[in-house]
């Protein structure tokens, strides 16, 4: 069986590794049960995390076995790691619920049966841990100054750090090394952001325990000019149906940039690597396809297989200048509301496509909003109940955005 190290590697996943001879060797060798933790921060997973899962999926295909951890107890702390300010204090019972869900997640992309996949709560032996052993047991073995030159540490020192946040890194690292003594893990993955964490936890179980564990972080999903993917008019694009529905999550991938394709289907799907460059290397309008096979796949991956189908038979007939379809969001507008009738920016503000009027209007006047397949130019353009045909209407904001608006 070809070693995982080089799958990821060409896929494009990783950044950093603490030795990377010995991994690869590691991988080649031996059947690895690595760790990747996971803070139930909200009550959904979003994209960025999927690159995660994915690694874990990887890997588990290759005879590895995942540590799927969730973070009820770090993220009682919060984790200080790419971020400008303090994160949400939250109440155990939240934590707890986010975390089911996330277990959901897991779920459908790893086999937890005989002990193939573990997920793990670090709730479990943070939460009764007693301070002051635990600052002599593990406190002990970090340098405040060494830990001060850690980046996530470093971008906070001028706006504040405080004393609670300044504990992740050792909580974190303490994980590593409980996970390692329960359950023989040598091996802890992560995005970039959480390199100097793993490689405190990596110190800690050399220090206590004289063996030798690893570290890899993988990049982030960025676009080809460096800009965070994932990211829509609502926030974050979440896995959760309820939070994304599965035609918006659909419409984001079938519209990333040209630039761009190659790179997501690699990080975000199953297919060959040949099919990828395949798909990469279309040019024009051919590349329209690739956008398509990208949306598919990982709509029906995340989503399942009716759901993907839906979207894009609602994205083609839209493409295509199509009408209605249940599968486009949309939001409910009560009769009362359009009363006589509304004038457009009144209209697309309830569609939620705004953030001011002024935008509306400037949307307007230079061509950039449609009502079912119409151009609206004129702000003063006025819609009655008779232009809701079958009782909506279908507002097209720019070249990707569409939005249905039904009465009630």
């Amino acid at each position: 069986m070809e070693n995982v190290f080089d799958v990821l590697k060409e896929r494009g996943f990783i950044e950093q590794c603490t030795h990377e001879e010995e991994i690869k060797k590691l991988l080649a060798d031996e059947s690895v049960t690595f760790y990747i933790g996971f803070d139930p921060t909200a009550d959904s997973l979003h994209i960025g995390h999927f690159i995660q899962i994915m690694v874990m999926a990887h890997m588990q295909r290759h005879g590895h076995r995942p540590i799927a951890l969730i973070g009820g107890g770090t993220t009682m702390i919060g984790d200080p790691s790419g971020r400008t300010d303090m994160r949400q204090v939250m109440t155990r019972e939240r934590i707890a619920e986010n975390g089911e869900k996330f277990k959901k997640i897991f779920e459908k992309f790893l086999t937890f049966e005989d002990d193939k996949a573990i997920m793990v709560d670090n709730a479990e032996w943070l939460l009764p841990l007693n301070y002051i052993n635990f600052l002599r047991d593990v406190g002990a073995h970090f340098s405040v100054n060494r830990m001060l030159t850690a980046e996530c540490y470093k971008s906070r020192m001028e706006k504040g750090l405080t004393f609670l946040e300044f504990n992740y890194m050792l909580l974190q690292a303490y994980d590593f090394y409980t996970l390692h003594k329960k359950y023989g893990c040598k091996m802890e993955f992560g995005g970039n952001d959480q390199w100097s964490n793993i490689i405190a936890g990596a110190e800690l179980v050399r220090r206590k325990d004289g063996d030798t564990v690893y570290g890899m972080t993988f990049s982030l999903l960025t676009t080809s000019e460096g800009i965070k993917m994932g990211k829509t008019a609502k926030g974050a694009l979440w896995l959760d149906p309820e939070k994304t529905s599965p035609y918006e999550f659909y419409q984001y991938w079938r519209n990333v940039g040209d630039a761009d394709v190659e790179k997501c289907l690699a990080l975000l799907t199953f297919l060959p690597m040949e099919e990828v460059r395949r798909l990469g290397a279309l040019e024009g309008a051919e590349i329209n396809k690739a956008k398509e096979v990208l949306a598919y796949e990982v709509t029906a991956m995340i989503h399942g297989e009716e759901e993907a189908k839906k979207a894009q038979e609602a994205s083609r007939a839209l493409f295509a200048g199509g009408s209605q379809d249940a599968e486009i969001p949309s939001v409910d507008l009560p009769r009362a509301e359009l009363g006589e009738g509304l004038e457009i920016l009144t209209l697309l503000d309830k569609a939620g496509l705004i953030p001011t009027r002024s935008e509306g209007r400037r949307l307007v006047q230079q061509g950039g909003i449609e009502v079912d397949g119409v151009k609206v130019t004129d702000i003063k353009t006025v819609f009655t109940e008779a232009d809701f045909k079958d009782g909506a209407v279908i507002i097209k904001k720019g070249k990707k955005t569409y939005k249905q608006l039904k009465l009630v």
